[in-house]
């Protein structure tokens, strides 16, 4: 099968994925009693995403946006997934260190991979973002951008999480499913824009959530052109090149997207700037939290946490008039699986 078939193989089991979410724009629908946003529980969070959504695609209303300037980013890890108790790209990550380290048992004598391997969570929080970096650099780098993206492949299919005994592709957010299906039916281009690497992400959000590799913006390692005797490739170095994360984002939207966003939606202060950059200018534009606020079906943390810290973006949401999403509340489901139980 050729790369071509594959990619169009993808796009199509995408497209098939999120047809039974929506078939026709929000407003036909309704018309027809029909919920586009089925596992959102009836109160102001879904009303004002409705309101917002029906003001856009309205030709006459004042706050009516033409289609080619629809632009929704979200951020991925805590947003459209779980991201505890670690980032699961960091569980990749730690995957491959367990098998690089058997390969080469020096490593598990050397900082920071001795506390990463050791599997004690304190020693994890402690590595710091350079730890995090220096494993990130170590797991990723040396690979084609070919070979890691089957690396990540293989791992989704394989990998459970600690929790859930599931895999990580099934902690995705029902009710974020369908708000994705929901903005693309009314015109609007989505995107991903998270502080994940771009290649790791890559590798599932069309199949996922139907959002295809050229709308993920993300960080970055850099990657250098060589030819593998008649074969030409993309290799992996163990460099960072873009951290698209806090004032980055608005950074990355500008690079790699080139149009401001109307519709933003985050989880944690890493966000801030983006739904600063999304929101803070005239017209109608809409900011969106998930707060994470459910310990029974997912997980309850904001301002303490080591991973998706929510603080000075939570505060500043009722100032901003940023739609603030109370998952244990607001939401009738958090993952698709919950349906069929």
């Amino acid at each position: 099968m050729t790369e071509r078939m594959i990619t169009s193989r993808r796009r199509f089991l995408a497209a098939a994925l999120m047809s039974f979410l929506v078939v026709a724009p929000p407003a036909e629908l309704l018309a027809q009693g029909i919920d586009p946003l089925p596992s959102w529980n009836e109160g102001p969070a879904k009303q004002s995403i409705r309101a917002f959504i029906e003001g856009v695609v309205q030709e006459g209303s004042p706050n009516f946006i033409p289609v080619d300037e629809r632009i929704a980013v979200f951020d991925n890890d805590g947003t459209l997934w779980s991201e505890q108790p670690v980032y699961f790209q960091f569980a990749f990550a730690l995957d491959r260190l367990q098998d690089l380290a058997k390969a080469n048992p020096a490593l598990a004598g050397q900082e920071p991979y001795k506390s990463a391997l050791s599997g004690d969570p304190k020693a994890l929080a402690a590595l710091g973002e350079k730890g995090l970096l220096q494993i990130i650099g170590l797991t990723h780098a040396g690979l084609t951008v070919a070979e890691f993206n089957a690396e990540v492949g293989d791992w989704l299919k394989t990998a459970r999480h600690p929790r859930f005994d599931r895999p990580y592709t099934d902690l995705v957010f029902q009710p974020m499913l369908e708000l994705l299906a929901t903005l693309r039916a009314s015109g609007f281009k989505t995107y991903i824009v998270s502080g994940g690497g771009v290649e790791f992400m890559s590798a599932f959000t069309e199949a996922v959530y139907g959002i295809p590799p050229e709308q993920v913006v993300g960080s970055s390692g850099k990657t250098e052109f060589v030819l593998d005797g008649d074969t030409p490739v993309l290799r992996k170095l163990p460099e960072v090149e873009f951290i698209d994360d806090g004032p980055g984002k608005p950074v990355g939207i500008n690079r790699f997207i080139g149009r401001r966003p109307v519709f933003a939606a985050g989880n944690s202060d890493g966000d801030q700037q983006m739904l600063q950059w999304t929101t803070m200018n005239n017209g109608a534009r809409f900011g969106l939290i998930v707060h994470h606020t459910d310990a029974v079906r997912e997980w309850a943390y904001d301002r303490d946490s080591k991973v998706g810290r929510l603080d000075k973006a939570l505060d500043e949401a009722s100032r901003r008039g940023w739609l603030v999403v109370d998952m244990k509340n607001d939401w009738k489901v958090v993952y698709p699986f919950e349906k069929k139980q």
